[in-house]
């Protein structure tokens, strides 16, 4: 009798031992597949200085390849999305002008103020660059995960207003270069002589430096997307290793 039940707790001891260290089965192959998954998803391990130096490059390639086209002869005259049209504070002055046959003298001003767009957009490239590399980055990720055109939203958003002011003298030549004032003082002189009229005077110097922003902001913001989207666009080392880890 007592050998039988030596024998039964012997049996129910190692039965329960065995239950006891049973392994976890699922769970230690479970934690390698997520690591497998997190190690494949990252290609490239990157610093977020890496980051912002490779954002810094593709907006300065943007701004060169941008000032480049639109400095080129109707690069905003006869580019619809850069055209720089009438002065729409002065919209009742033009209706006017129209109605006694002036039409093609405000098509001649409108020309002036792109053909000055584009004689400025000439010295474009280095005063972008500078504003470039003169913002301030904290999160790069932030802006290499955000849409098409993060980064050229962070560069007008924080860089506008130095942008102008730098870039206003070079859009006073050039207004002054292609003679814009003119073509606006005949313009100018017929509508004063409506009755009760109140005499037009816009910062022409102003409105073509902010259109001309704006139309160079357009453009590298397509420049960036052809970073984003496609890799024969990513032209130096930097540009490879951090767009091409997305």
């Amino acid at each position: 009798m007592k050998k039988n039940l030596s024998i039964a707790l012997v049996v129910f001891c190692l039965c329960f031992n065995a239950q006891v260290t049973k392994p976890k089965l699922g769970l230690p192959d479970l934690n390698t597949k997520v690591n497998e998954i997190k190690t494949n998803g990252s290609k490239v391990k990157l610093s977020n200085e890496e980051v912002i130096q490779a954002l810094r490059d593709a907006l300065s390639r943007g701004a060169t390849n941008s000032a480049a086209l639109a400095s080129q002869l109707d690069g905003f005259y006869k580019n619809p999305r850069l055209f720089i049209p009438w002065p729409q504070e002065a919209t009742d002055m033009r209706n006017k002008l129209v109605k006694i046959g002036m039409t093609k003298k405000i098509e001649e001003f409108e020309m002036s103020l792109n053909r000055a767009a584009e004689e400025a957009a000439l010295k474009a490239g280095s005063v972008f660059i500078q504003a470039i590399k003169n913002m301030s980055v904290q999160d790069g990720f932030a802006i290499l995960n955000g849409n098409d055109s993060a980064a050229t939203n962070f560069l007008r958003q924080n860089t506008y207003s130095a942008l102008y002011y730098s870039f206003l003298p070079i859009v006073k030549a050039a207004v002054e270069k292609v003679q814009v004032t003119s073509y606006w003082n005949p313009l100018a002189t017929a509508y004063n002589k409506f009755p009760g009229v109140t005499k037009q005077n816009p910062n022409l110097d102003d409105y073509v430096s902010n259109k001309t922003i704006n139309g160079l902001m357009l453009l590298i913001a397509d420049e960036e997307k052809k970073i984003r989207t496609d890799p024969a666009a990513r032209t130096s080392d930097i540009l490879k290793k951090v767009f091409g880890s997305k």
